[in-house]
């Protein structure tokens, strides 16, 4: 028997199975509250900056892949694709899905540091 059954079962007669199938009721709807304010609005807002990120790059950005790679964007393509120079003369395509905007930001606040 899975936890949804037993969390929804109702008891069986009498004037206080009525108020106990609330307080069910409204512990299952904290449960679906809790979830929702501490793992589905946080995820949608984390990929929603990931987007505004992404598409608000532009052509000299300093950028670091998922799989660590650094680099600058050298072009981007019409294709969801960009063109990312790691040395010169030495070039990547990749999709704009795999441009890591944690990365990217956390060596943005590195360099300041490093100029001192």
């Amino acid at each position: 028997m899975n936890i949804l059954n037993i969390l929804l079962m109702a008891p069986q007669g009498g004037a206080q199975g009525g108020g106990n199938s609330w307080v069910s009721f409204l512990f299952f709807g904290g449960m679906i509250l809790v979830m929702w304010l501490f793992m589905i609005r946080p995820q949608t807002k984390k990929a929603k900056l990931q987007k505004q990120f992404i598409d608000n790059l532009k052509e000299g950005d300093k950028i670091v892949t998922i799989a660590g790679i650094h680099g600058k964007v050298k072009k981007m393509n019409d294709d969801n694709t960009v063109v990312m120079e790691v040395s010169p003369g030495t070039s990547f395509i990749i999709e704009r899905s795999a441009i890591s905007m944690e990365y990217t930001a956390a060596k943005q606040q590195q360099k300041p540091a490093e100029t001192k």
